[in-house]
């Protein structure tokens, strides 16, 4: 039994060390875009994994050399799709071809079927919210393919090595599932402290100059509505629409950089969701028909949150208004209103089809002073972000170049 479990934790300690170390040189991300350099990586570094686990099989089983190779094969692939899973299975099936014997081909029979079971279900894992629901799924299917696999080509082993084998495979699989999960919030977590920082940062800068620049600006304007009025200056005339224009711009940057700084007061009441996305969507109407934007939302149930009806109107006409904006000919602004009772939440989710951003402009989205408009500050998605958070909110970014953004706005669901 000691010469059984000795080379299992051998392998489930390799295994769970590679992913902590991979988190720290390319930490984990949830929706995030996997660039191509990333996938080759994980895949070489997995395949250095595996090749440990081979390394270290359980030795009492003549040439069926069982290992924990596969584990590594289903979450590179679950995870990173088929280019770390090719590039982990084909490692995998050169070592063992190297390594030979009577079950040579049984042994990289496995190794296919982990990544076609994987690849297969990936899309379902993907898209999962319980994820270790649904690798509990993906290792029951492969588990079936693999003991039929075994029944039919090799000897018939003892039972407790199947039961201990077989058990330590499922554990193994959906700890590295719930590790990496567990690290991919942690990591969002981190990255939520640092942009906390730069709001700080942002709201001692505002704090120290926005009043004093304020009076100067409605002093100033009010001199150019003055002097415009009775003025027979043709230039004057002609340019001081445009002169009020740019200060009253700058002032409401100036109102931005506050609302950053200073939290706004708000008072948390019962509001239904339906209620403050129809207003949003009759408010900006008139803007989309003049983009030759189409505003699609239908929905019937109200679904409430706590929240404060205004702060609320602002936040979703921010993100709404942006998505008009990104579309340049003429395009479709979907709105969708779902509910998840299993987590107590419900999800506003708002897709355009327009410019999209680029991975490396998605990164940086929300943070201070960063725009992909021409004419813009960077503080409207920051304070918009600001706000849902202040309403126990959460905000996640989908976007792809050319083909448009999707904001997912999630809060938790009044009963």
């Amino acid at each position: 039994m000691i010469t059984l479990i000795k080379p299992l934790i051998v392998n489930i300690t390799i295994l769970l060390s590679f992913t902590f170390n991979m988190n720290l040189f390319l930490p984990f991300r949830s929706k995030a875009p996997i660039s191509l350099k990333q996938k080759v990586i994980y895949g070489l570094v997995g395949a250095l994994g595996a090749l440990f686990c081979m390394i270290y099989p359980i030795q009492t089983l003549g040439e069926t050399h069982f290992d924990l190779r596969m584990v590594a094969i289903i979450i590179l692939t679950l995870y990173g799709g088929w280019i770390p899973g090719s590039i982990i299975l084909v490692s995998t099936c050169l070592i063992r071809y190297f390594i030979g014997g009577k079950f040579l081909l049984t042994g990289i029979l496995v190794c296919v079927v982990a990544f076609l079971c994987a690849l297969a279900l990936r899309r379902l894992f993907l898209k999962a919210n319980a994820r270790l629901a649904a690798g509990s799924i993906v290792v029951g299917c492969y588990l079936v393919l693999y003991i039929t696999i075994l029944y039919f080509r090799v000897r018939f082993l003892e039972l407790h090595f199947y039961l201990t084998y077989f058990i330590a495979f499922y554990l193994t699989t959906i700890a590295l599932i719930f590790v990496i999960e567990s690290l991919i919030k942690i990591n969002k977590q981190f990255e939520e402290m640092v942009y906390m920082d730069k709001l700080t940062m942002v709201g001692q800068l505002t704090a120290s100059i926005a009043h004093e620049i304020r009076n100067p600006l409605a002093t100033v304007r009010g001199f150019i509505q003055f002097l415009s009025t009775d003025t027979k200056d043709e230039q004057l005339k002609k340019y001081s629409p445009l002169i009020l224009e740019e200060l009253d711009r700058t002032n409401n940057i100036i109102t931005n950089y506050l609302k950053v700084a200073k939290p706004e007061p708000f008072q948390l009441t019962v509001v239904s969701l339906h209620d403050v996305l129809s207003d949003c969507v009759q408010l900006l109407r008139p803007l989309a028909s003049y983009s030759n934007v189409i505003i699609d939302y239908e929905n019937t149930q109200p679904f409430y949150i706590n929240g404060d009806k205004q702060l609320l109107k602002q936040a979703l006409m921010n993100v709404i208004k942006n998505g008009i904006e990104s579309i340049i000919d003429h395009g479709k602004i979907k709105i969708e209103l779902q509910a998840d009772y299993m987590k107590n939440k419900v999800e506003v989710k708002i897709e355009d089809n327009g410019r999209g951003m680029t991975p490396e402009q998605l990164k940086h989205i929300g943070l201070p002073f960063y725009t992909t408009k021409t004419k813009g500050t960077g503080l409207g998605s920051m304070v918009t972000n600001k706000l849902i958070r202040e309403l126990n909110g959460s905000t996640d970014y989908k976007s792809e170049l050319n083909k448009g953004t999707t904001v997912t706005i999630v809060f938790p669901l009044r009963k």
